[in-house]
């Protein structure tokens, strides 16, 4: 029964109350019939205290009709069988976990820093792998806890630019990673930078293709280096963008993430793309 109820209330919990009540008045139903079918068959039923309470229908119509001064005899209490206490004390406290819990693939809302160093591919990992990457950072941002880092390849460095990306575990499409350009002194026009981005990366480019709505604006930190910060709603998809120049190279942050992730983590996501600032004098 507990299943039941948690079925009907799972997308419509506004209906809790009556759905409740209407299955009391059907036990209500059960009860009466039963008693009814057979007038001389004699019913146990329960009061507060546990005590049986015997009586039959017929012998109490029969007295009140045979003699007009026996006392009016109150008919007993009827009280419910725990079959359905259980079901709807399973039902309100499904209701309760319905209406106060959220879910969402992400863990928790700590997270953890992460310090980027844009290093070419020729120095990929640092000198002789022992570089102190907090103190020859060039960029941070925020990782949510318990998302796992993929490794990037020199490879993949080379050809496109990747520094760093970090991924969901428990949804490998949610992510985030940077790239990174060099020669870049300043920023060009917006919608050149993102023309730009997308000519090495094909997800990028089949996102702004078929984006249902694309916005772009600039942001700029006190004392800080100006920011492009592009927002694109494609077909089952979620991407937010940020873009800097800096040490005569261009910065590019990306926030992405499936529909149904969106929507669920949005408030996370948007956290982790605002975290991204790049680090040092430009």
């Amino acid at each position: 029964m507990g299943d039941i109820v948690y079925g009907l209330f799972r997308h419509n919990i506004q209906d809790a109350t009556a759905v409740l009540w209407r299955i009391s008045e059907w036990y209500a139903e059960i009860l009466i019939i039963a008693l009814t079918v057979d007038e001389k068959r004699t019913t146990h039923l329960s009061n507060s205290h546990g005590n049986p309470i015997l009586f039959s229908i017929s012998s109490i119509l029969s007295s009140s009709t045979a003699n007009p001064k026996t006392p009016y005899l109150k008919p007993p209490l009827l009280f419910f069988p725990k079959p359905l206490t259980t079901a709807l004390t399973t039902a309100l406290a499904t209701t309760t976990l319905l209406l106060t819990s959220r879910p969402s693939s992400i863990a928790s809302d700590s997270y953890n820093v992460y310090y980027g160093t844009a290093a070419s591919a020729a120095n990929y990992g640092g000198y002789g792998g022992n570089s102190d990457k907090k103190a020859s950072a060039e960029y941070v941002y925020d990782v949510p806890d318990g998302w796992k880092e993929r490794l990037v390849s020199k490879v993949e460095k080379g050809n496109n630019g990747t520094d760093s990306e970090f991924y969901n575990p428990k949804k490998r499409q949610e992510k985030e990673y940077l790239t990174f350009l060099a020669g870049f002194r300043q920023l060009a026009p917006k919608d050149v930078i993102l023309n730009n981005l997308a000519l090495s990366d094909v997800e990028l480019q089949d996102l702004i293709a078929g984006a249902d709505s694309l916005v772009s604006e600039e942001k700029k930190d006190e004392n800080g280096p100006l920011y492009y910060v592009y927002e694109i709603d494609g077909i089952g998809k979620h991407s937010l963008i940020a873009v800097t120049c800096a040490k005569n190279k261009l910065y590019a942050h990306f926030v992405n993430a499936p529909a149904p992730e969106w929507k669920r983590d949005e408030d996370t996501l948007r956290h982790i793309h605002e975290s991204f600032k790049t680090v040092g004098s430009s």
